[in-house]
């Protein structure tokens, strides 16, 4: 793990950015998305061999990293949870308003993870 916790309570360090890393701070924090990490992983490198590109397995990594970000930060993964129950509400301003939060949690996240 590279980062000690410094959002509040996180329920674990920032993991660095490797495949193994990423693989063990899931397995704490949303261990029901392992088996979902290990396709969307094999799909990234099959695509990085065809296209002879590391941008699918960068890709991989981020999308990963800001997943875990979410899943160890409960501020963040409880505005998640709350924007993502709110994204098909009758009425268009909240869904609207769901649909906003839902961007921010994601772009903090990304932004918290590019450092």
């Amino acid at each position: 793990m590279s980062t000690p916790a410094d959002h509040g309570r996180e329920l674990i360090a920032r993991p660095d950015q490797t495949p193994d890393a990423l693989r063990a701070a899931l397995a704490v924090v949303a261990p029901g998305r392992l088996d979902e990490m290990q396709a969307t992983k094999d799909d990234a490198f099959a695509k990085a061999i065809e296209w002879q590109s590391l941008s699918p397995v960068r890709s991989w990594v981020l999308t990963w990293a800001r997943d875990i970000e979410i899943a160890r930060r409960p501020d963040l993964s409880s505005r998640l949870a709350h924007a993502q129950n709110r994204l098909e509400d009758e009425d268009p301003a909240t869904a609207r308003e769901a649909l906003h939060e839902l961007s921010a949690v994601l772009d903090e996240a990304m932004k918290a993870v590019r450092g």
